[in-house]
């Protein structure tokens, strides 16, 4: 009987087999063994459904269609009982879910050769913060995913802790590590205790010091980078002639959010957009508002965005450019503006750091190393305010987007056989 660990991430996803005592990664998008969350479907094509980069591409090239990208964000917020229209017809947003996970298990077992009945499923600290009922609603809505696609066994691990499990197998002496998961919905944190002479215990319960989590990721960055260098183009902040009301604020934050963007593409968006730009003060804006949303351009301007952010992370500025908008449109955007828009995000990082290491019952100072994990950790404000807590401990890192899922196929092994 072959195992599987399951990483179905925000932003990215990739599935392994636990064989032979080897964790084995499939490839899940040509020869790729990580692949956008993200489904396309191609209504010039008979509706026809595309995943991952193909998704993007596809959707990039303009055909036409429905592009939902952040799927994991659906569970543990109110969309999570919320359908979408997919040529006219409404489907359960959590359907999309299971079309994605069950294409994700379709391939692993064309590389298994063999069906799989068996997944040790990721999943963060926290999908909903401060609220343990839907938080629970969130994994049962994962667990009925999996077996509606045909998994018998399913069982559960944090994420942080099978990004621990993983970075375990490079270090030669015992550490006190404080594993910090930033990934495109959520920041989960656990303090463990890892060494080779650990590793090879069947139960490893008392190494778990502490877990905690908040719902902050890179899509919430994304968001307010988008608020601040993006919206205000298209007329964010702008006042209405009449009575000189601001421009609502709530077709902005739906545009500028992962997972309600393509609320924004609707007949009634639209009209209240043409009514605005009638009222506007500064109408060339809000008809590029009004643009992006007849032609359907916010994952366009989502993706400018996303891809800014990665730049910030090098460079101390970086141009966005509009062009698909409106002809030599850009935002040139600075880091420390960017720092600035995530402040209150980066703030919370360091108090829910704060809170796991408190929980452990040691002290900052006892933390050796930190293992960083997740796209989101690469972000230089997220790591200082994570760093900042415990100043006396070295910084570690390995794969960004596939430590998790080697813990989770190491867990799988542990757990079933492989």
């Amino acid at each position: 009987m072959i195992s599987c660990g399951l990483d179905f991430g925000t932003s990215n996803s990739a599935i392994g087999l636990a064989r032979g005592g080897r964790v084995a990664l499939a490839p899940v998008e040509g020869d790729s063994t990580l692949i956008p969350s993200a489904i396309f479907f191609d209504y010039e094509h008979r509706g026809r459904v595309r995943f991952g980069a193909s998704a993007i591409d596809t959707y990039i090239g303009q055909t036409e269609g429905r592009l939902v990208r952040a799927l994991k964000t659906i569970l543990g917020s109110p969309l999570i009982d919320e359908k979408t229209v997919l040529a006219g017809k409404a489907v359960p947003l959590t359907e999309v879910i299971e079309i994605f996970v069950r294409h994700l298990k379709e391939k692993a077992e064309h590389f298994a050769g063999e069906k799989i009945s068996t997944v040790v499923h990721g999943r963060p600290v926290r999908f909903v913060d401060g609220d343990d009922q839907a938080d629970a609603k969130a994994q049962a809505t994962l667990e009925r995913i999996a077996k509606n696609v045909g998994y018998r066994d399913v069982s559960f691990v944090y994420e942080p802790i099978a990004a621990a499990f993983h970075y375990e197998e490079t270090i030669t002496r015992e550490e006190l590590v404080l594993v910090a998961d930033i990934g495109g919905g959520t920041s989960d944190f656990s303090v463990v205790r890892l060494g080779p002479d650990r590793s090879i215990l069947p139960d490893r319960t008392r190494d778990i010091l502490a877990n905690a989590g908040t719902r902050i990721g890179g899509t919430d960055f994304d968001t307010r980078l988008s608020l601040a260098a993006v919206m205000p183009l298209l007329g964010l902040g702008t006042f209405l002639v009449e009575k000189n009301l601001p421009m609502p604020a709530s077709i902005y934050f739906d545009l500028a959010t992962w997972a309600t963007i393509n609320f924004t593409y609707s007949f009634k968006v639209e009209n209240e957009v043409r009514e605005l730009l009638a009222k506007s003060q500064e109408p060339k804006k809000t008809s590029r508002l009004l643009k992006t949303i007849q032609q359907r351009l916010g994952h366009r301007i989502a993706f400018a965005v996303e891809d800014i952010k990665m730049a910030l992370s090098q460079s101390e500025r970086a141009k966005l450019a509009l062009e698909f908008i409106e002809a030599g449109l850009e935002s040139e955007i600075a880091r420390q503006d960017f720092e600035r828009a995530i402040a209150e995000k980066t703030k919370r990082l360091r108090e829910t750091t704060q809170g796991c290491i408190a929980d452990a019952g040691v002290s900052t100072t006892d933390i050796q190393t930190i293992f960083f994990t997740g796209g989101a950790s690469r972000v230089p404000a997220v790591r200082q305010a994570i760093a900042d807590v415990v100043p006396g401990a070295i910084a570690a890192e390995g794969s960004d987007f596939l430590s998790v899922v080697h813990g989770l196929t190491q867990e799988a092994a542990r757990r079933y056989g492989s």
